[in-house]
């Protein structure tokens, strides 16, 4: 097949174009795949962050793209669709991540359907955003609504689509194990601990965007009953924040807990990513809202544990009591109840060794056998 995949790519950064560099490696084993990327994904007024360019030095994952994408120019909504016609796909996918992009996807999707008869298939990560606005609904269904198909990554996403599209073709994977990020330098725990001078800690860290509805509040609030409990506990918060970070260190101080978090706000190359997975005994998702996590995969893949809390589909990539612990969202008193627990009964080596076996089984590695199940449906005459 002659696959378009249409998605943010390298040098773009962030966990959505890790994921279409996953897929097109997937797919690009039986089929001709070509992924369409953006020139702009944000303008930089709507971008909390300091920069949407990955500043590693390589990407996880080579593989070519077509920049002609610009968020923000219609122009070239319509240039896009007139070049994908051109190339003839049998197939023409979309990822979908976030509401801004409805017009977009409305307006190339559509654009397509009336010159060549090509089903549209939308890959969710989630439907709606995880901090909606009234209008996100409608440019969400805007976009939702040019899809022949669905592929779902998560059980919360599954519900949300057949609630909406009850008539549309629906197929489910998973994340893939994001195992692009270990080092061709083999350190264990206490050696990367040295290198981070957190030497003798139980380090418990918490990666990625630094957002409100991912939680890292409850976390800072259950970390003095952790100290009681642990002494030798360490919090690690490593990541970007999208937004103001006084909250955050005015919470450190309050908490008097200064001298057990480190801190290191940043976007975290490609190539450094491993350090702070090496050096930590357990990765804390304390999300209050979830789909899926990026960061989960991460940690399965370097066979780190995970705390995560009962939203979304995170609890679906954990098995409570047996690779890693799920708690109650926005329960301070049980999450740090847990991460004591954690800690007492020596759980990190029995719940490694139990990632190791079972992460083999992600059911994102059929994704190429998923895509032959949706091409081998009828094509639907969805406008």
């Amino acid at each position: 097949m002659n696959i378009i995949l249409i998605g943010p790519a390298y040098p773009l950064r962030g966990g959505n174009a890790l994921f279409v560099a996953h897929l097109y490696e997937a797919l690009n084993k039986k089929h001709s795949v070509e992924v369409v990327s953006f020139s702009r994904l944000y303008p930089s007024l709507l971008f909390p962050g300091v920069r949407q360019n990955d500043i590693s030095g390589t990407p996880m994952k080579k593989h070519p793209a077509k920049h002609i994408l610009d968020s923000v120019n219609p122009l070239t909504w319509f240039s896009t669709a007139r070049y994908i016609v051109q190339q003839k796909p049998d197939l023409v996918v979309f990822t979908w991540w976030n509401p801004f992009f409805g017009p977009l996807v409305r307006t190339v999707a559509s654009s397509i359907k009336k010159k060549i008869g090509v089903s549209i298939v939308i890959v969710a990560e989630n439907v709606i955003s995880h901090e909606g606005r009234w209008i996100d609904l409608f440019l969400t269904k805007l976009a939702l609504n040019t899809a022949d198909r669905f592929l779902v990554l998560s059980k919360v996403v599954e519900d949300t689509v057949k609630k909406f599209y009850p008539a549309v073709p629906l197929f489910r994977s998973t994340l893939p194990v994001y195992d692009c990020y270990q080092s061709n330098e083999l350190v264990n725990h206490d050696e990367a601990k040295k290198r981070l001078k957190l030497d003798g800690k139980n380090v418990v860290l918490f990666f990625g965007y630094i957002r409100e509805y991912k939680g890292l509040m409850n976390l800072l609030e259950a970390f003095p009953i952790v100290k009681k409990n642990i002494s030798n506990a360490h919090l690690l918060i490593v990541g970007e924040f999208y937004g103001n970070p006084k909250e955050y260190y005015d919470a450190i101080d309050r908490l008097d807990i200064r001298n057990d978090v480190t801190v290191v706000a940043e976007y975290v190359a490609n190539e450094d990513v491993h350090k702070y997975f090496t050096t930590s005994n357990v990765v804390v998702l304390p999300y209050n809202e979830a789909t899926q996590s990026g960061i989960l995969s991460i940690a399965q893949s370097f066979a780190t544990p995970a705390i995560v809390t009962n939203v979304g589909g995170l609890a679906e990539l954990v098995i409570d009591n047996v690779t890693g612990f799920v708690v109650p969202s926005r329960n301070v008193a049980a999450l740090a109840e847990t991460i004591v627990k954690y800690f007492n009964e020596n759980k990190e080596a029995g719940f490694s060794a139990e990632i190791q076996q079972r992460r083999d089984a992600n059911s994102f590695n059929t994704i190429a056998d998923i895509f032959d199940e949706i091409t081998a449906l009828p094509h639907s005459s969805r406008k």
